[in-house]
């Protein structure tokens, strides 16, 4: 999974990115890798994962993990190749989905680009400048169709669905808002173009400390989340400042931290968790001594499909999988227990993969 970072200069975009490589590096022992310097992946927080661990002591144990992508260059203009114009845009185009990181606080010792904290316009910003990049695409996308229409009268309909969102879109629309006015198909063929503006986003609202804590009394942060419901987007807090301190410290004063703030938990945790839900993902986890995993799938994946993300021939040689949920696990204590009383299932390629499923499977190739 990969997660593009947006937002104006001076929001805390690349304070943020910074912390969570930082977390992926040093608050917890998990493999960490940056693989250029702006891109970073983070282990996804699991406490199944954790407790699996505990009771088999594996020489390793190893999360899911998102990959988060810092996209530098956006300004005013961006769509017509001002600041880093076009590289800007083809990084977004690669991700997922995108966080864009707005800036909910006050502070005279950093400007902001626009000499003023406006949320709902710094966020205007940015959509305008996905939707206009959109619209390039799209009268391209409906040219290419009327041409193919002289030969197949099929394509009209294409030129059709296009048009129809190109009004849509010159009224400063995202293509996402576009897609409930549509029936199924001709939502499918909107998402063979890869618009920007298709992307699901999370809005990661960039608080100082004092309204990290009760962000809802943040005129800022309220902001944000009414024009994310009118997107029906999400909306994360986080205080970018605080996520860089967050990620110096060990996993026990990382909580106190946090328990000291009332928050239960980090901006950088729910940003991953609300990534998952974001995406229908899920994760099922494989255990023993030699390793303790967790594996990233889309919600309503089959067993074959789930076996194939651990290696090829697993999917290709399916003959069963062996499953029990986590809580059973947990009830019982041990994978023997659970055996006895007759907890682990024995499931075949039709079985759709539950979150948390603890799963061995049963191949031959």
């Amino acid at each position: 999974m990969k997660l593009g970072i947006v937002g104006l200069p001076n929001v805390g975009k690349s304070t943020l990115f910074n912390a969570i490589t930082n977390a992926g590096a040093e608050s917890a022992n998990y493999p960490f890798c940056t693989i250029d310097p702006n891109v970073g992946m983070v282990a996804v927080p699991d406490y199944r994962l954790d407790k699996l661990s505990e009771m088999y002591h594996p020489k390793k144990t190893t999360p899911a993990v998102i990959e988060f992508v810092d996209i530098a260059g956006l300004v005013k203009g961006a769509s017509r190749g001002e600041g880093l114009g076009n590289k800007f845009l083809g990084n977004i185009r690669a991700t997922d989905a995108i966080v864009h990181v707005v800036r909910c606080f006050d502070d005279d010792n950093v400007i902001h680009v626009e000499g003023s904290t406006d949320p709902a316009r710094d966020m205007d910003t940015i959509d305008l400048e996905l939707v206009m990049a959109d619209l390039e695409m799209v009268e391209r996308r409906i040219e290419k169709a009327q041409k193919a229409a002289k030969g197949d009268k099929k394509f009209l309909h294409e030129v059709e669905v296009f048009s129809g969102l190109r009004d849509w879109l010159n009224d400063g629309q995202s293509a996402r808002t576009y897609l409930p006015r549509v029936d199924e198909d001709d939502g499918a063929l909107i998402a063979t173009s890869e618009l920007l503006s298709l992307k699901p986003v999370i809005y990661a609202a960039n608080l100082d400390e004092e309204g990290f804590s009760d962000p809802h009394s943040v005129a800022y942060y309220r902001q944000v989340e009414e024009r994310a419901r009118e997107q029906g987007a999400q909306v994360i807090p986080v205080c970018a400042k605080l996520e860089a301190e967050i990620a110096q410290l060990e996993p026990e004063e990382k909580q106190m931290f946090l328990d000291d703030l009332g928050v239960p938990e980090s901006g950088l945790d729910r940003l991953v968790k609300a990534s998952y839900t974001l995406l229908g993902l899920i994760s099922f986890l494989t255990s023993g001594e030699d390793e303790c995993r967790a594996w990233t799938i889309r919600r309503g994946t089959k067993a074959p499909q789930a076996a194939g993300k651990i290696h090829s021939d697993f999917e290709r040689g399916f003959i069963r999988a062996e499953v029990v949920a986590y809580d059973d696990l947990m009830a019982c204590g041990t994978m023997a227990a659970a055996r006895e009383k007759g907890l682990i299932r024995s499931e075949g390629k039709e079985y759709v993969v539950q979150d948390g499923d603890i799963i061995l499977f049963r191949f031959n190739v």
